[in-house]
């Protein structure tokens, strides 16, 4: 063999990542020739491609996690701004009640006309358009959570709490009530109702007994002397 063969030095590159295209490189097939031996080591299995599938599957499941996390996000900032929202129109609806109340009684008193009542209609307009609902209305049944009751009566032609006079409208926006109904509630007055009768006692057994009803022996004889 010639010496300067004997001393050349062969460098292979095992790195498994090409560092210029940044793939995961094919295995060589073994080459007896160019090794100079046949008892050459096999080259060890490509890990390459498994690390990949298992960096690849860790990086998918961090990026479903943090969508999932964005998406509860944006539902909870929207139900937030929703919610603000509702609160703000609630509280400017709140402000508007006096000036309805207001026009309320202009209208049962026949004042409500001309360049008054249109702009009465147009507020109501808006307002029912941004949800206000009014309520309380004669003959409704008393409910304590949507009625305050300011007056009290009885009459035998209701059959249960009745609003029978309205004082002034309530009102709700949605879900939430903005004021309660004032009201004058009439109750079923009825017969009233006699105390159940006390159990009478068995009356005492009268017959007296014919041995205790009987003179002594001493006594009649006394009588007959």
């Amino acid at each position: 063999m010639n010496p300067e063969e004997q001393d050349r030095v062969i460098i292979r590159d095992n790195r498994k990542i090409d560092p210029v295209t940044g793939e995961a490189r094919k295995p060589e097939p073994k080459d007896d020739a160019a090794g100079g031996e046949s008892g050459a080591l096999a080259p060890e299995p490509a890990e390459g491609p498994m690390v990949e599938a298992s960096l690849l599957d860790e990086r998918t499941r961090d990026l479903q996690r943090v969508q999932a996390e964005y998406a509860n996000y944006r539902k909870r900032a929207d139900r937030d701004r929703l919610a603000a929202g509702e609160i703000a129109t609630g509280r400017v609806l709140s402000e508007l009640l006096p000036i309805l109340d207001d026009l309320d009684r202009a209208r049962e008193h026949g004042d409500l006309t001309g360049a008054l009542k249109a702009i009465a209609d147009k507020l109501d307009g808006v307002t029912t358009k941004l949800g206000l609902v009014a309520f309380g209305a004669e003959g409704d049944p008393f409910d304590p959570t949507v009625h305050e009751a300011v007056m009290h009566d009885e009459s035998a032609e209701v059959d249960e709490p009745t609003c029978t006079k309205i004082l002034r409208k309530g009102y709700r926006h949605g879900e939430r009530l903005l004021r309660p109904a004032m009201v004058g509630v009439t109750d079923p007055s009825g017969p009233v109702s006699a105390p159940p009768a006390s159990p009478v006692a068995p009356e005492a057994d009268t017959e007296l007994d014919p041995e205790s009803t009987a003179p002594e022996p001493e006594a009649q004889q006394n009588s007959e002397q």
